[in-house]
């Protein structure tokens, strides 16, 4: 099974991350930000992935450090349970429909991490959640990760379906590229024979 556990401690957040890539899309996520464990939740049921997340930061402040540092945890996580990448279809793309939102979401794990972005949000807050952290976190989670990422909104009015539609088109990619190929056996996918750089 490709599992890891990552641990974050700093002194803005605490935060506790595991994933299982094989798993059935199960979830336990308590971030103390009601929006983004929503977002995680539809993360892990799409993905396929099983995740828990624990989380203390200083939402005192504002929620930043926490979705950002989730980000990084994640993207650690998810990189250390593909390990060396054999076997894995490496590719993943997905063009999401939610209600009047269009989202296009391809990724590679590729070992070369950037993230394009283009995801013009209707509203900066969705209830008392920051739409920019939204970004905030693909771009962690991606810089982490070592996953070339771009995610793009074709169409969207409502601030709510656009971020939704923007994780559940990641999830759908991560699942593909994350998938093993029967045809590949145990073969890195690249001509270079390694994804890590």
């Amino acid at each position: 099974m490709r599992k890891a556990e990552i641990s974050r401690d700093t002194s803005e957040t605490r935060i506790a991350v595991s994933v299982n890539l094989d798993g059935a899309g199960s979830y336990d996520v308590k971030t103390g930000i009601g929006f983004f464990d929503h977002m995680l939740e539809q993360l892990a049921r799409h993905a396929l992935i099983d995740l828990s997340v624990r989380a203390t930061g200083d939402l005192h402040i504002d929620d930043h450090h926490t979705v950002e540092d989730v980000g990084i945890a994640l993207g650690r996580a998810v990189a250390q349970a593909v390990g060396d990448k054999r076997g894995i279809t490496r590719y993943g793309s997905c063009l999401l429909p939610m209600d009047d939102t269009l989202v296009r979401a391809a990724l590679d794990l590729s070992g070369r991490p950037y993230l394009v972005w283009k995801v013009d949000f209707s509203a900066e807050k969705i209830g008392t959640f920051d739409t920019e952290l939204v970004r905030e976190f693909f771009n962690a989670f991606a810089m982490q990760g070592g996953i070339t990422l771009h995610v793009e909104c074709l169409d969207g009015i409502n601030a709510h379906h656009m971020a939704e539609a923007a994780f559940k088109a990641v999830a759908r990619a991560l699942r593909d590229a994350l998938e093993l190929d029967p045809r590949k056996g145990d073969a890195v996918p690249s001509t270079k024979g390694t994804l890590h750089e």
